[in-house]
Protein backbone atom coordinates (compact mmCIF):
# COMPACT_ATOMS: atom_id res chain seq x y z
CA UNK A 1 0.00 0.00 0.00
CA UNK A 2 2.94 2.54 1.17
CA UNK A 3 4.47 2.24 -3.20
CA UNK A 4 0.63 2.78 -4.20
CA UNK A 5 -0.07 5.83 -1.99
CA UNK A 6 3.38 7.68 -2.92
CA UNK A 7 2.14 6.73 -6.45
CA UNK A 8 -0.43 9.07 -5.93
CA UNK A 9 1.09 11.54 -3.62
CA UNK A 10 3.31 12.03 -6.89
CA UNK A 11 0.53 12.05 -9.49
CA UNK A 12 -1.10 14.81 -7.47
CA UNK A 13 2.11 16.78 -6.73
CA UNK A 14 1.66 16.64 -10.80
CA UNK A 15 -1.90 17.63 -11.05
CA UNK A 16 -1.11 20.81 -8.38
CA UNK A 17 1.96 21.84 -10.57
CA UNK A 18 -0.23 21.82 -14.04
CA UNK A 19 -3.25 23.48 -12.17
CA UNK A 20 -1.23 26.02 -11.20
CA UNK A 21 0.25 26.58 -14.61
CA UNK A 22 -3.33 27.00 -15.58
CA UNK A 23 -3.79 30.03 -13.43
CA UNK A 24 -5.68 28.17 -10.64
CA UNK A 25 -5.12 28.86 -6.77
CA UNK A 26 -5.88 25.59 -4.73
CA UNK A 27 -6.32 24.82 -1.26
CA UNK A 28 -7.12 21.19 0.69
CA UNK A 29 -10.54 19.86 0.62
CA UNK A 30 -10.00 16.13 2.11
CA UNK A 31 -8.55 13.39 2.20
CA UNK A 32 -8.37 10.29 4.69
CA UNK A 33 -12.05 9.30 5.74
CA UNK A 34 -12.83 7.60 8.74
CA UNK A 35 -15.29 4.79 8.18
CA UNK A 36 -18.18 6.69 10.29
CA UNK A 37 -17.70 10.15 8.82
CA UNK A 38 -17.96 8.29 5.38
CA UNK A 39 -21.35 6.86 7.02
CA UNK A 40 -22.35 10.63 7.52
CA UNK A 41 -21.71 11.48 3.80
CA UNK A 42 -24.07 8.56 2.62
CA UNK A 43 -26.73 9.32 4.89
CA UNK A 44 -26.54 13.02 3.60
CA UNK A 45 -26.27 12.51 -0.13
CA UNK A 46 -22.84 13.98 0.06
CA UNK A 47 -21.01 10.26 -0.98
CA UNK A 48 -22.88 7.13 -2.54
CA UNK A 49 -20.57 4.77 -1.76
CA UNK A 50 -19.05 3.05 1.45
CA UNK A 51 -16.16 2.04 -0.89
CA UNK A 52 -14.54 5.24 -1.06
CA UNK A 53 -11.08 5.36 -2.21
CA UNK A 54 -10.65 8.24 1.14
CA UNK A 55 -10.90 5.35 3.63
CA UNK A 56 -7.62 3.49 2.23
CA UNK A 57 -5.80 7.30 1.38
CA UNK A 58 -6.01 6.48 -2.19
CA UNK A 59 -8.61 10.36 -3.21
CA UNK A 60 -8.03 13.63 -2.20
CA UNK A 61 -10.54 16.96 -2.83
CA UNK A 62 -9.35 20.09 -3.64
CA UNK A 63 -10.68 23.26 -4.28
CA UNK A 64 -9.78 25.33 -7.41
CA UNK A 65 -10.39 28.97 -7.65
CA UNK A 66 -9.72 31.28 -10.45
CA UNK A 67 -9.65 34.84 -9.66
CA UNK A 68 -10.87 34.33 -6.04
CA UNK A 69 -13.53 32.25 -7.32
CA UNK A 70 -14.16 28.85 -6.35
CA UNK A 71 -14.69 26.43 -9.04
CA UNK A 72 -16.56 23.72 -9.46
CA UNK A 73 -18.24 23.74 -13.26
CA UNK A 74 -16.92 20.46 -14.68
CA UNK A 75 -16.51 22.05 -18.30
CA UNK A 76 -13.94 24.64 -16.53
CA UNK A 77 -11.97 21.77 -14.94
CA UNK A 78 -12.02 19.46 -16.94
CA UNK A 79 -8.48 20.06 -18.28
CA UNK A 80 -7.53 19.44 -15.23
CA UNK A 81 -9.40 16.03 -14.95
CA UNK A 82 -8.36 14.81 -18.19
CA UNK A 83 -4.89 15.95 -16.88
CA UNK A 84 -5.10 14.00 -14.30
CA UNK A 85 -6.40 10.84 -15.49
CA UNK A 86 -3.99 10.94 -18.37
CA UNK A 87 -0.87 10.16 -16.14
CA UNK A 88 -2.15 6.83 -15.06
CA UNK A 89 -4.85 4.89 -15.95
CA UNK A 90 -5.77 3.78 -12.64
CA UNK A 91 -6.67 7.23 -12.14
CA UNK A 92 -10.25 8.94 -11.97
CA UNK A 93 -11.93 12.47 -11.40
CA UNK A 94 -15.18 12.97 -10.10
CA UNK A 95 -16.13 15.18 -13.14
CA UNK A 96 -15.82 12.19 -15.96
CA UNK A 97 -16.28 9.07 -13.76
CA UNK A 98 -16.72 6.62 -16.97
CA UNK A 99 -13.48 8.98 -18.57
CA UNK A 100 -14.74 9.20 -21.54
CA UNK A 101 -14.11 12.57 -21.85
CA UNK A 102 -17.99 14.22 -21.60
CA UNK A 103 -18.68 15.71 -18.26
CA UNK A 104 -22.22 16.16 -19.10
CA UNK A 105 -23.40 12.65 -19.61
CA UNK A 106 -22.57 12.33 -15.52
CA UNK A 107 -25.59 12.26 -13.74
CA UNK A 108 -23.61 13.22 -10.44
CA UNK A 109 -20.30 15.01 -10.43
CA UNK A 110 -17.81 15.59 -7.98
CA UNK A 111 -15.09 18.06 -9.59
CA UNK A 112 -13.08 18.45 -6.25
CA UNK A 113 -12.56 14.48 -6.15
CA UNK A 114 -9.35 12.67 -7.67
CA UNK A 115 -8.66 8.86 -6.69
CA UNK A 116 -6.53 5.90 -7.35
CA UNK A 117 -8.61 2.61 -7.58
CA UNK A 118 -7.24 -0.60 -7.22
Amino acid sequence: MVKSQFEFLNDTLDLMRFAIKQGFVITYGEAFRTKEQQEIYIKTGKSKTMNSRHLVRMALDLNFFLNGKLINDPEILAPIGRFWMSLNPKNRWGGDWNRNGNVKDEKWHDTPHFERVA
